[in-house]
């Protein structure tokens, strides 16, 4: 993913081709090894993205953990980073030794890369929501944590507050027992995605680059484009480019919860149908629901309530023993409580996966770019969750793994 001649190799990462600084009282993780506590169990910790959310990430991350901050990266320090503890490239941090913790809170464009460049740098990360631009990225950042033995959350916490409900509980027991043969549980989230607000800004001017900020990097992987106050900040979440709308800024908020519920971390929609107006190439627009159904029969409807006719197709419908056969039911009730959801923080000290994990956050995330899949393309799609891919569409399959602007790739 890094350009040819700057690629973080081993060799290099080992030879520290960059001067780490050094925190006082501080014995580097690395000293003892990859994966292991210093005696002081103190932490390097890193922030690349300091907007308004930057500061919250670092904390989420630092929560029931030692952490120093060491660095900080963000392309609006072009005027005067000092490559030393201020940075506008995340490559000259990742290459620091003494780095432990990496906290992401850029948009959502860099999640994936910087998420993957960290985690083979040997770095634990925590990851701001939407875990990723399109779907292929998930499943990349999913890998990586795989492969390098890396701890890796994202920003939402919502199914942490269900794993501690008893009815919750009930629900994913029953998902997750196999005895259930069809689900026929409708759930119908409505409002609360932010739609109007982070819509883009059609036929905009082009208008001189900031001195202080790297536009060039601040695109990085995504198509270059002329430069517009629109297209950065907050308001980036209303371009395809960056983002993808309400839905990208929500979507993991409502969906984290649901897919631990009912027991879908392992899996996808297998058709999604929206109702919305057509879609513009590169700015997100309106919507007002979209119909996500599973293979297991469970549909998961999400209604905006800002544009259009309101969602009448089918009525919500709850999960109960009462599906199930009555000696089925004596196994549900007999079957052992899920297993505690763990923090990052937790995670990173046990060496064991966090609660939404990147796999299980790939599987949420993919609920969100699925639906803005079939408003884009303005018509029902059929996806394989085994194969990861649109079934019998190739406009709407390029959406799942679309390409990046050299020399960035996955």
């Amino acid at each position: 993913m890094l350009p040819p001649k700057k690629r973080l190799t081993r060799r290099r990462f080992l030879q520290g081709t960059v001067t780490a600084v050094a925190a006082p009282m501080i014995v580097p993780r690395h000293v003892l090894g990859r994966g292991y506590a210093a005696p002081s169990d103190t932490f390097g910790g890193a922030l690349i993205g300091c907007g308004g959310q930057g500061p919250g990430t670092f904390r989420t991350m630092s929560q029931g953990l030692n952490v120093r901050e060491l660095a900080r990266c963000d392309v609006k320090w072009a005027d005067r980073a000092d490559n030393k503890t201020t940075y506008t490239d995340f490559r000259r941090v990742l290459e620091r030794k003494d780095i432990d913790l990496v906290a992401i809170a850029t948009p959502p464009h860099w999640h994936a890369l910087i998420s993957i460049a960290a985690m083979e740098a040997g770095k634990d990360v925590l990851c701001e929501k939407p875990m990723t631009r399109f779907i292929a990225e998930g499943r990349a950042v999913a890998n990586a944590e795989k492969r390098y033995g890396r701890i890796f959350q994202v920003g939402t916490f919502g199914r942490f507050q269900r794993s501690r409900n008893p009815d919750s509980i009930l629900k994913r027991k029953i998902m997750t027992s196999g005895l259930l043969k069809n689900c026929e549980a409708v759930l119908v989230e409505r409002g609360g995605f932010k739609v109007k607000e982070w819509s883009g800004l059609v036929n905009t001017r082009p208008q001189p680059v900031p001195k202080w900020l790297d536009w060039d990097m601040y695109q990085g992987p995504s198509p270059q484009r002329p430069f517009h106050p629109h297209r950065h900040g907050g308001t980036h979440r209303g371009y395809w480019d960056y983002e993808g709308g309400g839905l990208g800024d929500m979507g993991q908020h409502h969906f984290d919860p649901i897919t631990w519920e009912y027991g879908l971390d392992n899996t996808a929609p297998v058709e999604v149908e929206a109702y919305a107006p057509p879609a513009h190439s590169d700015v997100c627009g309106m919507w007002g629901w979209i119909e996500l159904k599973y293979g297991n029969g469970f549909t998961l409807v999400i209604s905006s309530g800002e544009w259009g006719k309101a969602y009448d197709r089918k009525q919500p419908r709850g999960l109960s023993l009462n599906d199930l056969e009555e000696q089925d039911r004596k196994k549900i009730v007999a079957m052992p409580e899920p297993e505690p959801l763990l923090s990052f923080g937790q995670a990173v000290k046990s060496r064991k996966p966090a609660g939404g994990n990147a796999e299980a956050a790939y599987r949420t995330v993919s609920i969100m770019h699925l639906a803005n899949i079939a408003i884009r393309v303005g018509r029902k799609i059929r996806f394989d969750p085994v194969k990861e891919v649109i079934v019998g569409d190739e406009e709407a399959n390029r959406l799942v793994n679309q390409p990046m602007r050299a020399p960035w790739h996955l």
